[in-house]
């Protein structure tokens, strides 16, 4: 088991941790483009076998937008294909896949969640994070089977496991927004 020290920000929050990475669940976004051309292959078949779920059971629209912005990098503020933080990425994707507005910051945005329990989560949900203390500083969305699209401030805009160690560990609240 390897230790790796990081200093993790999202969303504005900066922390700086100690965590062990050993075999995370998160799913490797790098994988998608390594021997395929972006549109060489069935872009809603592709989530459905990582998400292992029917693709009867996922919305076309949700799906095409987050491979659009797969690996997408991180930038603080930003809300376009040079760089995207987690809320403006939440913001965009609730924008052009829902056609609802949510607000700015990913603290105000869990003040507007119907709140959930972890397992009647269901696609398009919202889940929250606090890596820098008590308030929440970070968002995704959630998808299938404990995966959630979000963007990291190391991979950019990836697909995670909520029940990684470290995700886990930070994770604050679920819900539904009420708009």
């Amino acid at each position: 088991m390897v230790v790796i020290s990081v200093v993790f920000s999202s969303c504005g929050a900066k922390k700086k941790v100690s965590h062990s990475r050993g075999n995370s669940n998160e799913f490797n976004t790098n994988s998608i483009y390594s021997s395929k051309s972006k549109h060489s292959y069935n872009v809603v078949q592709y989530y459905a076998d990582v998400l292992s779920v029917s693709v009867d059971n996922l919305d076309k629209s949700l799906y095409t937008f987050i491979d659009d912005w797969i690996k997408v990098p991180h930038r603080l503020g930003g809300v376009d294909k040079k760089g995207v933080d987690c809320s403006g990425f939440v913001n965009l994707l609730y924008h052009n896949v829902y056609g609802k507005s949510l607000p700015r910051t990913s603290y105000e945005m869990g003040d507007l969640v119907k709140r959930k329990y972890e397992n009647e989560l269901k696609e398009g949900d919202l889940v929250f994070f606090s890596f820098g203390g008590k308030n929440i500083d970070h968002v995704g969305v959630y998808l299938h089977n404990g995966k959630f699209v979000h963007v990291s401030t190391k991979g950019g805009v990836i697909i995670s496991n909520l029940k990684d160690s470290w995700y886990y560990k930070y994770f604050t609240r679920c819900g539904t927004p009420k708009i």
